[in-house]
């Protein structure tokens, strides 16, 4: 019986012992983990960025040659500098890798990446993973060397990144011709050990290229190695007379230096502008339109309004630099993207044209703009004083500098895209929407006595003044030839402002400029409605709050020779571009005749004000205008702007409108005449 009881005992502790071991053998072989699930925890470390975690998983051996802080900024700055995202890490598993029985194991993988070259796939990839007893525990740890970053990377290469720039693509004229091209510079350079006699020296190239002394010498002072040649200016290729200058100066030395180069000069600044490097807040703004802290951005005229367009798109290139003792010896390419150069843009301007223009005003200030009355292709903007685009690329002499500080003459500050008061030019715009309304009868005389005239007595002191002092009836002939305020300031008050204002519509006045080039909008009033009868009045023969464009009146115009339409302006000639029609009969049909007939009397009745516009031989039309720049009625002491614009009534290939600031005391509106008859002949 005690026996028994003995065995049976022996049994039960003989069958607890079985499943102990048993629950301890199970508890060990679920904790023992797989070199498949070691993997694909590193993995996962990897696509998220944990380069801490990623270290916590590599080899003792490892830890030994790379500390944690090395590993992390390697990694870091690596991808980093690139811009790695998204990444997507790919094993190919051996066979049987969850019952292997070996130290060490070995498992292929790819890797996945967006970066700043695109999407790029690196395969042949290796990780070996060994067993390795940590606390009693077998693992599985990666055998980690540099070739885990990229396989061809040893622990002495370098992973560098370099931009492939775009070409910036050019801007040329109607006929071809280069306004903005990528060419080449002469940089002035000195050799420091020849530059002698020093002080001498450098007192003539400072009276030479119109710089101060202290701009030389503080560069040949910043220079640490006497054989190094120092930069000063770069000047451009046809600027031979300082090349002449210079060249005796020993010392002096001329590199050539690829650079944006502006063919038309000061004739085209303020049209084509310039570029320069981006600033911070440039490239904040754009950085997600392809833009990096290396551009060079439009920072004015068309270079601005088709950056985006010119700039192109950078690439890149992803490379290792190999290295040995010290010294690189093969570049070996991960990944690159081509560049993509930029569009080359042309343009309707008539750079003929433009300089013949610029050339007339002879730097008075004031601006011009010249269009095909059929297309509505812009052939010439012009703002004067103007500055030359080449300056940006080469350097700012003190003249240039010193005249950039003063307001009024200031060349940098583009005249043509902004709003004046038009004067008696707005006298179109008057007699078309009194003849499309039917309340001017353009055969009935007006009787007008002297040289003033009021509304009534609620004026009070306040009259309207003409030039000549007629005594006979005035027609719209007549009033158009003499330029006659009372007249078109009686027929603004006989239309009214309603009529008057939806009329100025038909011209596109008040609206926004439907032009790439940004203008000012030109207005008839500056609030809603034109507010008073003497407003109205003055308005008639542009005066008032009415402001326009030269660009603006000059399409105006260009629908007395359009049949009465005014076109859509053009300043890209794109391929396959057609013309089309931004207002449709501002002057109707049956008017526009009479209309042209009247400004074609203008300058052909030697009374007319446009009469030094005649040309023999031609038909010339033409509106004189000279608008009195007064802050008030009682302002009579005001500058004054002389306005002229002008046409070829059989052959017009161009109407060109032109005006000139502060023209009181130079006869006004007949101090413009003259230019706008010369760019006519």
């Amino acid at each position: 019986m005690l026996n028994s009881l003995k065995n049976k005992k022996l049994l039960i502790l003989i069958v607890l012992s079985i499943i102990f071991l048993s629950s301890c053998l199970c508890s060990c072989s679920k904790d023992k983990e797989s070199p498949k699930e070691a993997f694909e925890k590193y993995k996962q470390q990897w696509e998220k960025g944990d380069y801490k975690g990623l270290y916590g998983m590599v080899s003792s051996t490892t830890k030994e040659k790379v500390t944690e802080k090395e590993f992390i900024e390697r990694y870091e700055k690596i991808f980093g500098d690139i811009e790695a995202k998204n990444i997507s890490i790919k094993a190919k598993y051996p066979q049987g890798i969850e019952k292997i029985k070996e130290e060490e194991v070995k498992i292929p993988f790819s890797l996945t990446m967006d970066t700043l070259v695109g999407t790029v796939t690196v395969d042949n990839f290796e990780a070996i993973l060994q067993k390795e007893r940590i606390d009693k525990e077998e693992k599985w740890l990666l055998k980690w060397s540099t070739n885990m970053i990229f396989p061809q990377l040893d622990s002495d290469d370098k992973v560098g990144l370099r931009t492939l720039l775009a070409t910036r693509g050019e801007i040329y004229d109607r006929k071809g011709k280069p306004l903005a091209i990528n060419g080449q510079v002469l940089s002035v350079a000195i050799e420091p050990k020849r530059f002698q006699p020093y002080e001498e020296n450098i007192k003539k190239m400072a009276e030479i290229l119109d710089i101060s002394e202290s701009t030389i010498r503080e560069k040949l002072e910043a220079n640490t190695n006497p054989d190094w040649q120092v930069p000063i200016v770069n000047i451009s290729k046809e600027d031979v007379e300082k090349k002449y200058k210079l060249y005796p100066l020993a010392g002096v030395v001329f590199n050539r230096v690829e650079s944006r180069v502006y063919p038309g000069k000061e004739a085209c600044g303020s049209l084509i502008g310039y570029i320069g490097p981006i600033t911070q807040e440039e490239l904040e703004k754009l950085k997600s339109d392809g833009y990096s802290s290396q551009c060079l951005i439009g920072k004015m005229g068309l270079e601005q309004v088709y950056d985006k367009r010119l700039k192109g798109e950078n690439g890149a290139e992803i490379y290792i630099s190999k290295i040995e003792e010290g010294r690189e010896i093969e570049k070996i390419t991960i990944a690159k993207k081509e560049p993509k150069n930029g569009e080359n843009i042309k343009i309707a301007i008539d750079l003929d044209l433009q300089e013949k223009i610029y050339k007339t005003m002879r730097g008075e200030p004031g601006s011009s703009a010249a269009v095909e009355p059929k297309t509505g292709e812009v052939l010439a903007l012009v703002s004067s004083p103007n500055f030359d685009s080449n300056m940006y690329t080469t350097y700012i002499s003190k003249t240039m500098a010193e005249k950039m500080k003063n307001s009024d003459t200031n060349p940098t500050f583009n005249r043509f895209n902004k709003v004046y008061c038009p004067g008696s030019t707005f006298k179109l715009i008057t007699s078309a929407i009194g003849l499309n309304t039917g309340v001017i009868n353009p055969e009935e005389g007006i009787n007008i006595s002297g040289k003033q005239w009021q509304g009534d007595s609620s004026w009070g002191n306040y009259k309207v003044t003409r030039v000549n002092n007629s005594t006979e009836p005035i027609n719209l002939t007549k009033a158009l030839v003499y330029s006659d305020n009372i007249y078109f300031a009686m027929q603004a008050r006989k239309i009214g402002a309603e009529k008057y204002i939806e009329g100025a519509k038909k011209f596109g006045i008040g609206e926004e400029f439907p032009f790439e080039f940004p203008f000012q909008k030109s207005q008839l009033m500056n609030g809603d409605t034109i507010e008073s009868d003497i407003l109205l009045a003055d308005s008639g023969y542009g005066q008032g709050e009415i402001l326009m464009s030269p660009l603006h009146l000059s399409l105006c115009y260009s629908a007395l020779v359009n049949n009465g339409d005014i076109m859509k302006p053009v300043i890209e000639l794109k391929e396959g571009w057609t013309a089309s029609i931004w207002k449709e009969k501002a002057i109707k049909a049956d008017k526009v005749g009479l209309l042209r007939e009247n400004f074609k009397k203008v300058v052909e009745d030697p009374k007319g004000t446009g009469h030094e516009a005649k040309i023999a031989g031609r038909s010339i039309g033409g509106k004189t205008g000279t608008a009195q720049l007064q802050k008030s009625h009682e302002d009579t002491t005001a500058e004054e702007n002389g306005w002229f614009v002008a046409f070829d009534t059989e052959n017009p290939d161009f109407v060109i409108t032109m005006m000139i600031q502060n023209v009181k005391d130079k006869g006004g509106s007949h101090y413009v005449v003259p230019m706008v008859r010369d760019v006519l002949k």
